[in-house]
């Protein structure tokens, strides 16, 4: 375990920082009027589906370390409510890796949970650009975009977006 120049814990393997991470969770009580929580909110849909169907192929690009430790970093922001942390962390990760699909994505999420949907829009766009066209980035994507054009005011938008979210999942071939 280090600390680095701004205070912050850094956990050098990552199975305490899942502990840590379901412990504050579990600490944690959902209130509805948390922004970004519960059923009604834009992004309770957005991870789960495409997690639960992730049985099909997927594809996970190689990342830098840094990048991994700045993502950690802004998962563990994420998952106690501090949005505007996260974000930071998820900037500078982009800084150095501008086109990943995944930083993109999780940036789209959290736009998602600030409330900034033409933010979380434009990066869901962006990572669904440069990803990968199956598997649960992909379905991560269209549902981000249909949640935030839902907000938007464009219903049929919402539509074709989570229909686009189903055909990300793709089963691998029989084997002979």
């Amino acid at each position: 375990m280090a600390r680095n120049s701004e205070g912050i814990v850094r956990l050098n393997h990552p199975l305490p920082l899942l502990t840590l991470t379901l412990l504050l969770s579990a600490c944690t009580g959902w209130s509805p009027t948390e922004p970004g929580s519960g059923p009604a909110s834009p992004s309770a849909g957005v991870q789960t589906p495409s997690s639960q169907g992730s049985n099909g192929v997927q594809v996970f690009p190689l990342q830098n370390p840094a990048v991994k430790d700045l993502l950690a970093d802004a998962g563990s922001a994420e998952s106690v409510g501090d949005y505007g942390k996260a974000v930071v962390f998820l900037e500078r990760a982009l800084r150095i890796e501008p086109r990943d699909p995944e930083i993109l994505q999780s940036m789209a999420e959290v736009q998602l949970k600030n409330r900034d949907y033409e933010q979380a829009l434009n990066f869901a766009v962006r990572s669904y650009d440069s990803g990968p066209r199956v598997g649960e980035i992909c379905s991560r994507n269209w549902r981000t975009i249909a949640a935030s054009r839902e907000q938007l005011g464009d219903r049929a938008g919402s539509v074709e977006a989570a229909q686009r979210a189903s055909a990300c999942e793709s089963t691998p071939p029989d084997r002979l």
